[in-house]
């Protein structure tokens, strides 16, 4: 396999990265693949993350190709030390699997939080996701913690009535 990651380009998101961004979450964060989704994939979240934390949206091409995203934020609570970055969105497509694309995509995230001072990362995901969570614990982080979601179907509450 040759050297992907000189093929590779992370860049900061621009508008007309919009529309492939959004086609690809809507691809990958699925209710039937991730019925826990405790957020919702819609134009919404790109435009909202895109609008409000512009430096933290990045793409990644390879060969000129839209491969793959990462959307992230800062949280700076008052009162407390600790900035936290919280990388809210990562996917690349499956075509681009296995180039470095994410990699170089959280690589670059880190480095922008470094920059930024932040003192702490923050990713989520669903406990049965083995692939990030084996991403992840492959790049320091620690204490995954299973969520707990309580869920009430109001649709067939109002059935009933």
């Amino acid at each position: 396999m040759s050297d992907n990651k000189q093929e590779i380009i992370i860049r900061q998101m621009q508008i007309d990265d919009l529309a492939a961004v959004f086609h690809l979450g809507e691809k990958l964060f699925t209710l039937k693949e991730y019925p826990t989704l405790y957020r919702t994939w819609d134009e919404y979240e790109v435009i909202d993350y895109y609008t409000g934390n512009p430096e933290y949206c990045l793409v990644a091409l390879y060969e000129g190709k839209f491969a793959g995203f990462l959307l992230g934020s800062i949280i700076d609570k008052r009162n407390s030390y600790r900035k936290y970055g919280y990388l809210v969105w990562f996917g690349v497509d499956e075509k681009y699997q296995g180039t470095g694309a994410a990699e170089m995509l959280y690589e670059k995230y880190r480095e922008i939080m470094l920059e930024e001072d932040v003192r702490m990362l923050m990713v989520d995901t669903s406990a049965d996701n083995e692939r990030a969570l084996a991403f992840f614990t492959a790049r320091g982080f620690s204490s995954p913690k299973d969520h707990v979601y309580l869920t009430l179907n109001l649709t067939e509450e109002k059935k009933s009535q």
